[in-house]
């Protein structure tokens, strides 16, 4: 199965998806395109699955009539998307043409430190 990783997510990620041809989004040469744009240059390279942790994504796409599959991470926070590298596994190889599959990683929280400042 070939998989694209979109610009937003850790290049780390790749070296996890084993089973798989992954490539990503910079070294296409395709970053900056705009979601519909960036979909429809996957499809005719003919990558069967698009990973991102764009939230917004699968509200933005009618992924009904396409070729491939959307798996959205809720975060694109490295220490957190290793902690959850065999769900993402799970949702890349259970994703079809059209079809999409979010992975709940959690989200990244900054955590004030005592005595730091104070958020506004």
């Amino acid at each position: 199965m070939r998989v694209l990783l979109d610009e937003n997510l850790p290049v780390k990620l790749r070296h996890h998806l084993l089973k798989h041809q992954v490539e990503t989004v910079s070294k296409r040469g395709w970053g900056g395109l705009k979601n519909g744009e960036l979909l429809k240059a996957a499809e005719a390279a003919l990558f069967d699955v698009f990973v991102t942790a764009d939230l917004n994504l699968e509200y933005q796409q009618n992924m009904a009539q396409r070729r491939i599959g959307l798996v959205i991470l809720s975060t694109n926070n490295w220490p957190i998307i290793k902690k959850h590298i065999p769900k993402i596994q799970v949702a890349v190889d259970g994703t079809g043409p059209g079809s999409f599959a979010r992975v709940d990683c959690g989200k990244f929280v900054r955590r004030i430190r005592p005595g730091g400042p104070v958020p506004q």
